[in-house]
């Protein structure tokens, strides 16, 4: 079975207004993975299909992060003289420099894999449902 483009389509749109929700941080993306994880399983059986199609959804999470996070943060990449320190990131390292690209990789790197985690989680317990009930 494939998946219709409308359905297709209708993921990539509820997909952005999940990364408008959270004002680029993409903590509704990762909850999203839930139900399409159960919406995967629900209508594939080969587990293959079902990783395929979470990876290309974190993908497209990935590829929108990395537009909204790293071109607006390019200036402050290649400028040293950018205050770095009065930006507004939470500073979760020790110095301010850290905490800014610890911030970039946890928006752009790690919020798509927790996406695709949370995703196949939810195929599993689907497909762990099925074979009980």
């Amino acid at each position: 079975m494939k998946i219709k483009k409308k359905w297709i389509l209708g993921y990539l749109a509820i997909d952005i207004i999940c990364i408008g929700m959270g004002m680029g941080v993409p903590f509704f993306n990762i909850l999203l993975g839930f139900p399409l994880g159960y919406f995967l399983a629900r209508n594939f059986i080969d587990e293959r299909k079902v990783f395929r199609y979470s990876i290309f959804a974190s993908l497209f999470t990935f590829l929108i992060l990395a537009v909204i996070w790293l071109l607006a943060m390019l200036p402050y990449c290649l400028d040293s003289t950018k205050d770095i320190a009065n930006f507004g990131e939470p500073l979760i390292l020790f110095t301010p420099v850290a905490s800014f690209w610890g911030w970039l990789v946890l928006m752009v790197v790690i919020s798509p894999f927790l996406q695709l985690l949370t995703t196949i989680f939810s195929a599993y317990l689907t497909h762990l449902r099925k074979k009980i009930y």
